[in-house]
């Protein structure tokens, strides 16, 4: 098979829950240590950092790659969704995964996967985990995909452990309660591993507290311990926390024998995008019309972002708005700007919302705008209307944003 091929075939023949939901969740790690066994365990060959949260892990996880390749070193970074090409999940030192690797990994593995069934996410850690190993990176910053303890790639054993924050996001899996949500995202806590926790929660330290009791590891709440202000490339007032756990993270790296100095942090935080590629985080796409586009997606991701577009200077604001069929309305619109055009529109995935339902249920609740097709035509019908003093804010899921950069 062509990439192009294989890439078709992980998508349309194995479940993947960014794309289908519910549907793809595995609540069980069976999988992923058989086929880890089947791979002769490459997790064990490499030394990790696993980060865990509802918000801001995908930030933190690509500023401690920044920060760690500009101290020298070989770093490995998984994470997800992807925007563009799958192969921006697994990255060397911000170099993407060969085509030829991805084609040749599914090519030997094809018939173990079919046999058992596994799902996207199963059949992608275990190819992230061998890529590492292979190419012999001397760290890797591994994402979580979902939860934490029941996520497949819960089976390592980091330096370190990292969990952002707690907020209501896939309650259908992780709980409905910040304490339930904890438990599984602090899933991640192994024995004698230090756990950073970037934001101190009064419903959550007493669960985290209690699962490093128990599993004898060091604690640290970022959010209380670190004083420090670093500036990053990447934008956004929200980004101020993840600094903080980050800082807190390589703190507990030096303390095992990383060595990493303080301009090779300043340096690491100031150039995340140019040596990682992460993109859609408060990325400003153009001026005149200023055009912002953001991956946040669940209450508290929103919530920074509404915050950050009030302290924007613009006349009238638009917003090209997208989410996906499970996602909980209710939860985010009264925090949505109601003094905005709103331009609904459908990421082109099997899980979008379909436009004629999140327009009816915005208008219900007293919003304005109209219905378009696709991402690109609602984006489009903006930049017509927006004059040069006008905000466009792109946004509402990953999907959408992925469709426009």
């Amino acid at each position: 098979m062509t990439y192009q091929d294989t890439v078709s075939w992980m998508f349309s023949q194995l479940p993947m829950y960014q794309r289908q939901g519910k549907s793809a969740y595995k609540a069980d790690l069976n999988n992923t240590l058989l086929f880890a066994a089947h791979l002769k365990n490459p997790e064990h060959h490499i030394k990790t950092i696993h980060v865990a949260g509802t918000n801001g892990k995908g930030s933190t996880s690509h500023m401690l790659a920044s920060i760690l390749q500009e101290a020298g070193y070989k770093v490995g970074l998984f994470t997800s969704p992807h925007l563009k090409d799958f192969r921006e999940r697994i990255r060397i030192n911000g170099t993407v995964v060969s085509k030829a690797f991805v084609r040749e990994f599914i090519k030997r593995n094809k018939t173990f996967l079919e046999a058992h069934s596994l799902s996207f996410f199963e059949m992608t850690s275990g190819m992230a985990f061998d890529y590492f190993a292979k190419q012999k990176v001397d760290i890797a910053v591994i994402e979580v995909g979902l939860g934490g303890r029941l996520d497949s790639t819960n089976i390592i054993t980091p330096e370190v452990s990292v969990i952002t924050n707690i907020g209501f996001d896939h309650t259908q899996f992780l709980g409905n309660t910040l304490e339930a949500i904890a438990f599984e995202k602090g899933g991640i806590i192994k024995s004698h591993v230090p756990v950073v926790i970037g934001e101190t929660q009064q419903e959550t330290m007493v669960v985290f507290t209690k699962m490093a009791k128990k599993n004898q590891s060091d604690i640290y709440f970022a959010d209380v311990l670190i004083d420090e202000v670093y500036s990053s490339d990447l934008k956004g007032n929200y980004q101020r926390k993840n600094i903080k756990t980050v800082l807190q993270t390589i703190k507990v790296l030096k303390s095992k024998s990383f060595l990493i100095s303080k301009k090779q942090i300043q340096n690491g935080l100031l150039q995340v995008v140019k040596n990682t590629g992460l993109q859609g985080r408060w990325q400003i796409l153009q001026e005149q019309p200023r055009i912002i586009c953001d991956t946040a997606h669940n209450r508290e991701g929103l919530n920074y972002v509404v915050k950050q577009l009030a302290e924007e200077k613009f006349s009238d604001l638009h917003m090209v708005f997208g989410v996906v069929s499970d996602k909980d309305l209710i939860s985010i619109l009264d925090i949505l700007p109601k003094k905005a055009t709103y331009y609904f529109c459908k990421p082109d995935v099997p899980r979008g919302m379909d436009i004629n339902l999140l327009e009816q249920q915005f208008k219900a609740f007293g919003f304005k705008g109209s219905s378009y097709l696709s991402v690109n035509e609602a984006l489009k019908s903006a930049k017509k209307h927006a004059r040069d003093t006008d905000l466009i804010y792109v946004g509402g899921s990953t999907f959408v944003v992925a469709e426009i950069i």
